[in-house]
């Protein structure tokens, strides 16, 4: 039996535009599929009723990944009031009704209550793990799950549209870990109501937006016509606000292979006055840089007492 072919070495960034009904497992799958791709992953899941942004990353840009995750995102939602549902979406069994739908100068009334640091409970049809499996494994078993109330980040809450009496259209731009259908929970208490998702859609993750985006088809059809390539971003594209330092083909080498480089002066001043307290997946990321050497990713590191350490090297043709 012969050995299986593993795919290939394909480095970069592909932003998706996650259709209906498709969850981001098997977004990742296909694109995988056309690349013929050895590694690749997503930055931040997406719910299969949801549509919109869906960075995946191939190859080396998987290492770049929890920098995408920790940067802000932008939903444009629906919430149909009245009815609330035991998964907050259009896929559960109503499991409350309300004769109250509140008017557009009731909801903007409440909405700067959710903006800022808040906490949220997260809905019980989520991916969060208790006592080692899936809420929504546990849920749709018809166990009770209860989860802790955990702190989100809400940036901006806008009213956009009211389009029926019991249809309220909104934009919310959110860090890490906070639900949208949480969230519309929420609002219909404050609005002594019910409420639940009738509609989702991601516009922005971190950086890539959806100018950047592509569907699945159309993806399919640039790769029958050997074109998938022109689809990829490169790899530090995840990495558009970390300093950049612009190193030699001989430092490069240096870095490679592990060992720190001596900065200049100038260099060091300049990464100094671009540094900002940052934390990326719970670590301190204040001092960190990105090395490129002729517009190609090498290596992340600190940039700090003169020199510059790398912690996490690309393996990226120039």
């Amino acid at each position: 039996m012969g050995r299986r072919r593993k795919g290939q070495d394909v480095h970069g960034w592909v932003i998706l535009d996650k259709p209906l009904d498709m969850t981001s497992t098997q977004a990742v799958s296909a694109v995988r599929r056309v690349f013929d791709a050895k590694k690749a992953g997503h930055a931040g899941t997406l719910d299969p009723l949801a549509t919109g942004i869906l960075p995946i990353a191939l190859g080396e840009a998987t290492k770049t990944v929890p920098f995408t995750m920790d940067g802000t995102k932008l939903y444009r939602f629906t919430v149909k009031w009245g009815e609330r549902t035991d998964t907050l979406d259009t896929e559960g069994k109503i499991v409350a009704r309300s004769d109250n739908l509140p008017e557009r100068a009731a909801i903007e009334a409440v909405l700067d209550r959710f903006i800022g640091d808040i906490e949220q409970v997260p809905p019980a049809f989520s991916a969060i793990k208790v006592d080692g499996e899936r809420a929504y494994d546990l849920a749709r078993d018809g166990e009770t799950v209860e989860l802790e109330p955990r702190m989100v980040r809400i940036e901006r809450l806008v009213l956009l549209d009211c389009p029926q009496d019991d249809l309220a259209v909104f934009e919310m731009q959110c860090g890490k870990g906070a639900y949208v259908r949480a969230l519309a929970r929420d609002l219909a208490f404050e609005l002594q109501t019910e409420g639940h998702v009738a509609a989702l859609r991601r516009v922005q993750v971190g950086p890539y937006a959806e100018v950047e985006s592509i569907k699945l088809d159309a993806l399919k059809e640039m790769a029958h016509k050997d074109a998938a390539s022109e689809a990829l971003l490169p790899v530090q594209t995840a990495l558009d606000d970390i300093p950049a330092l612009a190193v030699s083909e001989d430092e490069a080498f240096q870095l490679k292979q592990g060992r720190s480089i001596v900065l200049l002066p100038r260099q060091a001043q300049e990464l100094k006055e671009q540094r900002r307290p940052r934390q990326v997946a719970g670590k301190d990321c204040t001092f960190l840089a990105l090395a490129e050497c002729d517009g190609v990713a090498v290596a992340l590191g600190d940039a700090k007492a003169g020199k510059f350490q790398p912690s996490r090297v690309f393996n990226l043709a120039p």
